[in-house]
């Protein structure tokens, strides 16, 4: 099973790398984000002794129970990537290194206020880009004032960019086309916040080809989720 993991972490990062020279960038430059959702906290120390250094959570029940499962993995960087209530803030904040999904005045204001004078808190802005309202992320009309909220109303969170996942039906390069353009419109109030976190195990070339620098691969490293309650 382990061999497998190697495997296929071994064969993922050489289809990165080919979609990264095929789209003209170095791959060097991509942060490839493991996520780790439903599986063991022992495969999470198996890929970090294949090399891996940044693994990725959905639900903050899981991501605080292997973070402290794991305290000390030199050098791991945990991102949450899922929704986040506001009343788990604080509980996110104390176990993540990186918040994907920052997208309301409210979570921005409760991550800060769980840490307002602790080590800052890199967060990116989620953006929708659907048509439906109930799908998390900020409106793309939106983005630019909730960077702005971000930046100037939460100086304990350090704003890196924006985050996406491509609507289920739709091509994702043109979704990622618009993710994008929004990266570029946070620009214009952050103009360090150049990251962009998009691309899951079956859109991830798109995503390079649209500038994606943080690349959130589950399946196709981990195989399949184990069955959970």
């Amino acid at each position: 099973m382990t061999d497998d993991v190697a495997g296929r972490l071994a064969d993922l990062d050489a289809r990165i790398s080919a979609a990264a020279r095929e789209a003209g960038r170095d791959p060097a430059t991509l942060t490839r984000i493991v996520v780790t959702k439903f599986h063991p906290a022992g495969l999470v120390e198996r890929l970090h002794g294949l090399g891996v250094r940044d693994v990725g959570e959905n639900r903050q029940q899981e991501l605080t129970a292997k973070r402290a499962e794991l305290p000390d993995l030199d050098g791991l960087r945990w991102h949450f990537i899922g929704q986040v209530q506001t009343k788990k803030a604080r509980a996110v904040r104390a176990a993540a290194d990186a918040v994907h999904s920052v997208d309301r005045d409210r979570l921005a204001d409760a991550l800060h206020a769980a840490d307002p004078d602790g080590v800052p808190l890199e967060v990116f802005v989620q953006v929708n880009l659907t048509d439906d309202p109930a799908r998390g992320g900020a409106a793309p009309g939106d983005v630019v004032r909730l960077a702005d909220h971000i930046a100037t109303r939460c100086p304990s969170l350090r704003l890196r960019g924006v985050m996406a996942v491509a609507p289920l039906s739709g091509a994702p390069a043109a979704a990622f086309e618009r993710l994008a353009a929004s990266a570029q419109a946070v620009r214009t109030v952050v103009p360090d916040a150049a990251w962009i976190s998009a691309g899951m195990s079956g859109d991830f070339a798109d995503a390079i080809a649209a500038g994606a620098t943080h690349l959130r691969i589950g399946t196709a490293i981990t195989g399949p989720r184990p069955a959970h309650g």
